[in-house]
């Protein structure tokens, strides 16, 4: 099969971890006889730099041309600690996933059980943890017009806006995931206090019919974020809006011990893109140091995802367990055990792959 890619390594340690996902997929790839082909683009931070666009337009025809995106993280202090920039890298992810039709996040919630003992979270609370969080991630709080500040500076607005077709899409595809799992979807809103939430939850009840075998369930985003704590086991299919799905993933997160474990993949009508959920953690930047597993995890979703190559994305899953088994961890996992660099984890993952 031909397999052709864009690497947006981004910011930060986003070139680091990016490259040993890319080593990966070169080696699965040859493993099972793919044709890979792949070219790297520019975005977030670097970007401004370059040419004053974290989204040029160059790296977008380029995302639209490739059949799958892997992609790092953008992101730098200097942006972060000056609210009156202009231009941000941030605003580059809004615009990939708004050009692209990035609708749907997909963040699964998996515990590796080698590392149970490393989640803030009482071991009985999490062993067998395993559920998938669905984020809508083109409409609401961060796209609504109008946005902005008043004339003096004292007053700032945003808007949240949705519509049926925007919630319908996202429903019925979590609907879907849900069939193919445990059959139990949660419907994550507001609705006691906002009228896009009410649309939310108006719509879910209209597709309810057509899943009769789905147990669906609604409960407000504060009751779910305390719930994902206090019972994490109970989930099967959580969707929601924009703004609380990125809280609330970012919450789920830490229960697996380290964000660095985590993958993502962000569905698109063009073309998809396969990221960690970490941001850019620019003060590990060329230290070697990073967690490079979730992006490498990210890989082995876009080879499921984007090209319905399932035994390619399980041998890498296999591979990152293991090494997890074997004590092939970076610093943030590694404890009172020795650490092993961002290299030299790709380097064993890859090794097992080519020996598997």
């Amino acid at each position: 099969m031909k397999l052709n890619i864009a690497v947006l390594p981004g910011d930060g340690i986003g070139p680091e971890i990016t490259a040993q996902a890319l080593n990966v997929t070169k080696v699965i790839a040859e493993k099972f006889g793919h044709e890979l082909t792949y070219k790297h683009a520019i975005v977030g931070a670097c970007a401004i730099d370059e040419v004053g666009n974290p989204y040029p337009d160059a790296t977008h025809e380029l995302c639209m041309q490739s059949d799958a995106v892997l992609f790092g993280a953008i992101g730098h202090p200097r942006f972060d600690n000056d609210p009156k920039a202009k231009v941000r890298p941030e605003q580059g992810l809004l615009a990939m996933r708004k050009k692209l039709g990035l609708y749907a996040n997909l963040r699964p919630l998996t515990i590796f059980k080698s590392l149970i003992d490393k989640s803030p979270l009482k071991t009985e609370l999490v062993d067998g943890a395993d559920f998938m969080c669905i984020r809508e991630l083109t409409g609401g709080l961060y796209f609504g017009k109008p946005q902005g500040r008043s004339e003096d500076g004292n007053t700032a607005y945003d808007t949240c806006i949705y519509t049926r077709e925007e919630v319908e899409r996202i429903l019925k595809m979590a609907f879907e995931f849900a069939g193919k799992r445990r059959k139990k979807l949660t419907v994550v809103d507001k609705a006691n206090v906002l009228a896009t939430s009410r649309l939310w939850r108006e719509i879910a009840q209209e597709l309810a019919p057509s899943y009769p075998d789905i147990e669906l369930e609604y409960m407000f985003v504060d009751n779910a974020a305390m719930q994902i704590i206090q019972w994490p086991k109970r989930f099967d299919v959580l969707v929601t809006e924009n703004l609380f799905g990125d809280i609330l993933t970012d919450e789920a997160s830490v229960i697996s011990g380290s964000m660095g474990l985590l993958p993502s993949a962000s569905i698109g009508l063009h073309t998809s893109v396969f990221e960690p959920i970490h941001g850019s953690y620019p003060q590990a930047a060329g230290k070697n140091i990073a967690n490079p597993v979730a992006t490498i995890l990210s890989a082995a979703m876009m080879f499921e995802y984007a090209f319905n190559l399932m035994p390619e994305g399980a041998l890498i899953r296999e591979a990152v367990e293991q090494s997890i088994v074997q004590g092939i961890m970076t610093v943030d996992l590694s404890g009172t055990g020795k650490a092993y660099s961002t290299t030299e984890v790709g380097a064993w993952i890859i090794d097992y792959i080519k020996k598997k």
